[in-house]
Protein backbone atom coordinates (compact mmCIF):
# COMPACT_ATOMS: atom_id res chain seq x y z
CA UNK A 1 0.00 0.00 0.00
CA UNK A 2 1.61 3.25 -0.85
CA UNK A 3 1.35 6.26 2.02
CA UNK A 4 0.11 9.50 0.81
CA UNK A 5 3.66 11.70 1.29
CA UNK A 6 2.38 14.52 -0.06
CA UNK A 7 3.43 17.39 1.58
CA UNK A 8 3.72 21.78 2.16
CA UNK A 9 6.52 21.89 0.08
CA UNK A 10 4.31 20.33 -2.97
CA UNK A 11 2.71 23.35 -5.12
CA UNK A 12 0.42 22.15 -8.30
CA UNK A 13 1.09 24.48 -11.51
CA UNK A 14 -1.54 25.64 -13.03
CA UNK A 15 -1.04 26.37 -17.05
CA UNK A 16 -2.46 28.80 -20.07
CA UNK A 17 -5.31 25.60 -20.91
CA UNK A 18 -7.98 24.70 -18.84
CA UNK A 19 -10.65 21.60 -19.22
CA UNK A 20 -12.75 23.51 -21.60
CA UNK A 21 -10.26 24.87 -23.80
CA UNK A 22 -9.05 21.28 -24.14
CA UNK A 23 -12.83 19.77 -24.75
CA UNK A 24 -13.21 22.81 -27.28
CA UNK A 25 -10.28 21.51 -29.02
CA UNK A 26 -11.40 18.27 -29.50
CA UNK A 27 -15.40 18.74 -29.94
CA UNK A 28 -16.45 16.95 -26.87
CA UNK A 29 -16.55 17.09 -23.43
CA UNK A 30 -14.10 15.15 -21.49
CA UNK A 31 -15.87 12.12 -19.23
CA UNK A 32 -15.83 9.27 -17.42
CA UNK A 33 -18.13 6.42 -18.04
CA UNK A 34 -17.71 3.82 -15.37
CA UNK A 35 -18.77 0.28 -15.91
CA UNK A 36 -19.15 -1.77 -12.83
CA UNK A 37 -20.01 -5.47 -12.23
CA UNK A 38 -19.02 -9.13 -11.50
CA UNK A 39 -16.29 -10.33 -13.42
CA UNK A 40 -18.02 -12.29 -16.44
CA UNK A 41 -21.48 -9.55 -16.36
CA UNK A 42 -19.93 -7.92 -19.69
CA UNK A 43 -18.12 -4.70 -18.83
CA UNK A 44 -14.91 -4.84 -20.75
CA UNK A 45 -17.06 -6.49 -23.94
CA UNK A 46 -19.51 -3.39 -23.82
CA UNK A 47 -16.92 -1.23 -23.57
CA UNK A 48 -14.80 -2.59 -26.27
CA UNK A 49 -17.51 -1.77 -28.60
CA UNK A 50 -18.86 1.15 -27.11
CA UNK A 51 -15.39 2.41 -28.04
CA UNK A 52 -15.48 1.45 -32.01
CA UNK A 53 -19.01 3.13 -31.63
CA UNK A 54 -17.33 6.48 -30.59
CA UNK A 55 -14.16 6.01 -33.00
CA UNK A 56 -16.57 5.49 -35.69
CA UNK A 57 -17.98 8.81 -34.85
CA UNK A 58 -15.00 10.40 -35.02
CA UNK A 59 -15.03 11.18 -31.16
CA UNK A 60 -11.61 10.98 -29.01
CA UNK A 61 -12.22 8.32 -26.62
CA UNK A 62 -9.74 5.98 -24.67
CA UNK A 63 -10.81 2.42 -22.57
CA UNK A 64 -8.94 1.81 -19.54
CA UNK A 65 -9.78 -2.14 -18.44
CA UNK A 66 -9.03 -4.00 -15.32
CA UNK A 67 -6.46 -6.48 -16.60
CA UNK A 68 -4.99 -4.49 -18.90
CA UNK A 69 -3.81 -1.75 -15.99
CA UNK A 70 -2.84 -4.91 -13.62
CA UNK A 71 -0.42 -5.73 -16.64
CA UNK A 72 1.67 -2.13 -16.16
CA UNK A 73 0.15 0.64 -14.27
CA UNK A 74 -0.74 -1.68 -11.53
CA UNK A 75 1.21 -4.54 -11.51
CA UNK A 76 2.51 -4.75 -8.20
CA UNK A 77 -0.88 -4.93 -6.47
CA UNK A 78 -2.12 -8.02 -5.08
CA UNK A 79 -6.21 -8.68 -4.48
CA UNK A 80 -6.27 -7.79 -0.68
CA UNK A 81 -8.87 -5.54 0.22
CA UNK A 82 -6.28 -2.76 0.61
CA UNK A 83 -4.82 -3.03 -2.85
CA UNK A 84 -7.93 -3.44 -4.23
CA UNK A 85 -9.11 -0.63 -2.79
CA UNK A 86 -5.36 1.02 -4.00
CA UNK A 87 -6.23 -0.11 -7.30
CA UNK A 88 -9.21 1.40 -7.78
CA UNK A 89 -7.55 4.89 -6.26
CA UNK A 90 -4.84 4.54 -9.13
CA UNK A 91 -7.04 3.91 -11.60
CA UNK A 92 -9.86 6.88 -10.64
CA UNK A 93 -6.69 9.49 -10.61
CA UNK A 94 -5.70 8.21 -13.97
CA UNK A 95 -9.32 8.48 -15.06
CA UNK A 96 -9.61 11.86 -13.92
CA UNK A 97 -6.50 13.23 -15.10
CA UNK A 98 -8.05 11.64 -18.87
CA UNK A 99 -11.29 13.58 -18.16
CA UNK A 100 -9.21 16.62 -17.70
CA UNK A 101 -7.80 16.20 -21.53
CA UNK A 102 -11.18 16.17 -22.73
CA UNK A 103 -11.32 12.54 -23.09
CA UNK A 104 -14.18 9.86 -23.08
CA UNK A 105 -12.87 7.45 -21.03
CA UNK A 106 -14.35 4.18 -20.45
CA UNK A 107 -13.35 2.32 -17.35
CA UNK A 108 -14.38 -1.27 -17.14
CA UNK A 109 -13.30 -2.76 -13.64
CA UNK A 110 -15.10 -4.89 -10.94
CA UNK A 111 -14.61 -2.37 -8.81
CA UNK A 112 -16.68 -3.81 -5.63
CA UNK A 113 -16.88 -1.20 -3.26
CA UNK A 114 -19.31 1.38 -3.23
CA UNK A 115 -17.01 3.83 -1.17
CA UNK A 116 -14.16 3.82 -3.88
CA UNK A 117 -16.91 4.29 -6.64
CA UNK A 118 -17.96 7.40 -5.12
CA UNK A 119 -13.98 8.21 -4.23
CA UNK A 120 -13.59 7.60 -8.35
CA UNK A 121 -16.81 10.06 -9.09
CA UNK A 122 -15.48 12.83 -6.49
CA UNK A 123 -11.82 13.10 -8.23
CA UNK A 124 -13.65 13.36 -11.64
CA UNK A 125 -16.49 15.49 -10.70
CA UNK A 126 -20.14 14.25 -10.31
CA UNK A 127 -21.19 16.42 -13.27
CA UNK A 128 -18.43 14.53 -15.90
CA UNK A 129 -19.26 10.70 -14.16
CA UNK A 130 -21.36 8.23 -15.03
CA UNK A 131 -21.80 4.57 -13.10
CA UNK A 132 -23.03 2.13 -15.02
CA UNK A 133 -23.61 -1.16 -13.34
CA UNK A 134 -23.43 -4.03 -15.70
CA UNK A 135 -25.51 -6.53 -14.06
CA UNK A 136 -25.87 -10.45 -14.25
CA UNK A 137 -25.98 -13.09 -11.57
CA UNK A 138 -23.84 -14.99 -10.56
CA UNK A 139 -24.67 -18.42 -12.19
CA UNK A 140 -25.06 -16.40 -15.71
CA UNK A 141 -21.47 -14.83 -15.28
CA UNK A 142 -19.77 -18.75 -13.89
CA UNK A 143 -21.08 -19.93 -17.06
CA UNK A 144 -19.57 -17.06 -19.26
CA UNK A 145 -15.91 -17.55 -17.76
CA UNK A 146 -13.99 -18.53 -20.55
CA UNK A 147 -10.84 -18.66 -18.04
CA UNK A 148 -12.60 -20.69 -15.33
CA UNK A 149 -11.64 -18.29 -12.79
CA UNK A 150 -14.92 -19.28 -10.76
CA UNK A 151 -14.26 -22.53 -10.48
CA UNK A 152 -10.74 -21.97 -9.36
CA UNK A 153 -11.94 -19.75 -6.95
CA UNK A 154 -14.44 -22.67 -5.43
CA UNK A 155 -11.69 -24.59 -5.34
CA UNK A 156 -10.42 -22.17 -2.98
CA UNK A 157 -7.08 -21.62 -5.65
CA UNK A 158 -7.59 -17.89 -5.94
CA UNK A 159 -8.35 -16.09 -3.02
CA UNK A 160 -10.56 -13.04 -2.20
CA UNK A 161 -12.83 -13.61 -5.40
CA UNK A 162 -15.33 -11.37 -5.88
CA UNK A 163 -18.68 -12.91 -5.53
CA UNK A 164 -17.10 -15.98 -4.13
CA UNK A 165 -14.63 -15.33 -1.36
CA UNK A 166 -14.95 -11.51 -1.26
CA UNK A 167 -18.11 -8.96 -1.34
CA UNK A 168 -19.24 -7.18 -4.24
CA UNK A 169 -21.42 -4.16 -3.36
CA UNK A 170 -24.11 -3.15 -5.83
CA UNK A 171 -24.41 0.30 -7.49
CA UNK A 172 -26.65 2.45 -4.99
CA UNK A 173 -27.67 5.04 -7.41
CA UNK A 174 -26.03 4.32 -10.80
CA UNK A 175 -26.59 6.38 -13.85
CA UNK A 176 -27.81 3.44 -15.86
CA UNK A 177 -28.35 -0.29 -15.45
CA UNK A 178 -27.53 -3.40 -18.62
CA UNK A 179 -28.49 -6.03 -17.46
CA UNK A 180 -26.50 -8.25 -19.70
CA UNK A 181 -29.02 -11.39 -19.44
CA UNK A 182 -31.47 -9.50 -21.07
CA UNK A 183 -29.82 -6.83 -23.46
CA UNK A 184 -27.22 -7.48 -26.56
CA UNK A 185 -23.66 -6.33 -26.04
CA UNK A 186 -25.17 -4.26 -29.21
CA UNK A 187 -28.25 -2.81 -26.71
CA UNK A 188 -26.10 -2.15 -23.76
CA UNK A 189 -23.26 -0.10 -26.03
CA UNK A 190 -26.14 2.27 -27.48
CA UNK A 191 -27.80 2.71 -24.01
CA UNK A 192 -24.36 3.76 -23.13
CA UNK A 193 -23.70 6.02 -25.67
CA UNK A 194 -27.18 7.57 -24.95
CA UNK A 195 -26.38 8.70 -21.56
CA UNK A 196 -22.99 10.34 -23.34
CA UNK A 197 -22.93 14.34 -22.34
CA UNK A 198 -22.93 16.44 -25.18
CA UNK A 199 -22.22 20.24 -24.65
Amino acid sequence: MVKDRAGDNLYQTTGKVDFKDRCRNLNQTGQVLWFTGLSGAGKSTIAIELEKMLIDEGKAVYRLDGDNIRSGLNRDLGFTPEERDENIRRVAELAALFKDAGLITLVSFISPYQEKRDFARQRVGDDYFQEIYVKADIETCEKRDPKGLYEQARRGEIDNFTGISAPYEEPENPELVLDTEELSVLECAEKARDIIIEE
